[in-house]
């Protein structure tokens, strides 16, 4: 699940993207035969050979939190976070080139098979003991909803959303978002957006990436992003804070979704699959 997506480049967006990555890589020493998209949704990841290195070009409207991710990613490698890093061979910093921003990172090959629930929990204990010792001005996930929360309410830009799934959304994430932040004395940083496609299983051990959506919040809101067999490993974690969470998490998918400008695939079904999936959990939460 992914809360906040953008559509994805158009085809010729993407091969200017490529262009600009391998460009990038090239002018700065890195050997570059052949460049491979390994991802293409808000940004473009391309794996460039034979330096194999990734490559994460965003439009430059992007700039700033392309800034931001490498500025978590450069605090994090410092206390041994389980995290990708930039690219060690280059300056860590984003790259400006023909409309584009471009981050270089070490690349990663995928090993094994899914991650085990108490696996995933032991790298969330980890990497949420790593962010309680840096030093980083981040968004509370309350303005994240907020955004969404707008979103719903502007029929202009939700104008396909019918009037009593906007009231459910608007509720769910005015309410409970509300609910959850009440107490923000164990708020801590957060990764924001951890679910199982932003855990990669590596020789090195599973490692998180797509760190611009580092947040403050209850470490419940991570956890609500992945299996809920994962929150049952991980001590001390309230169950019920993660359901809420989940719930809101879900209702910020939702909401993304009846954008009018939204273009995931399949987005007719992941509307009604994310309406579902709110009241699921709302259910959860004795408040279906």
């Amino acid at each position: 699940m992914s809360a906040s997506r953008p559509a994805c480049p158009p085809a010729l967006e993407v091969r200017r993207a490529v262009e600009a990555g391998r460009a990038t890589a090239s002018e700065l020493g890195l050997q570059v035969d052949d460049a491979i998209v390994i991802h293409n949704s808000d940004r473009v990841a391309l794996r460039l050979v034979p330096c194999d290195v990734l490559a994460r070009v965003a439009p430059s409207g992007h700039l700033a939190d392309s800034e931001f991710e490498v500025e978590v990613a450069r605090r994090l490698a410092d206390v041994d976070a389980p995290v990708a890093e930039p690219e060690p061979r280059v300056e860590p910093r984003v790259y400006l080139r023909d409309a584009f921003a471009i981050s270089l990172w070490t690349y990663y090959e995928p090993v094994g098979s899914e991650i085990a629930p108490a696996d995933y929990a032991d790298v969330f204990l980890r990497h949420h003991a790593a962010l309680r010792q840096i030093d980083l001005d981040a968004p509370h996930f309350t303005d994240r909803v907020a955004v969404a929360l707008r979103e719903v309410n502007d029929r202009e830009q939700s104008p396909e959303l019918p009037d009593s799934d906007r009231e459910l959304l608007s509720d769910t994430l005015s309410g409970l978002s509300a609910a959850i932040s009440i107490d923000k004395a164990g708020d801590q940083l957060l990764h924001g957006e951890p679910h199982p496609g932003n855990l990669l299983n590596t020789r090195r051990g599973p490692l998180f990436v797509d760190l611009a959506t580092c947040c403050r919040g209850p470490i419940e809101f991570d956890l609500a992003h992945a299996h809920e067999e994962v929150g049952n490993h991980y001590a001390g974690a309230d169950h019920g804070l993660i359901h809420q969470c989940r719930a809101v998490n879900w209702a910020m998918f939702s909401a993304w979704r009846w954008r009018r400008d939204d273009q995931m695939p399949d987005r007719g079904h992941w509307r009604v699959e994310g309406l579902n999936h709110v009241r699921a959990a709302l259910d959860r939460c004795g408040l279906g």
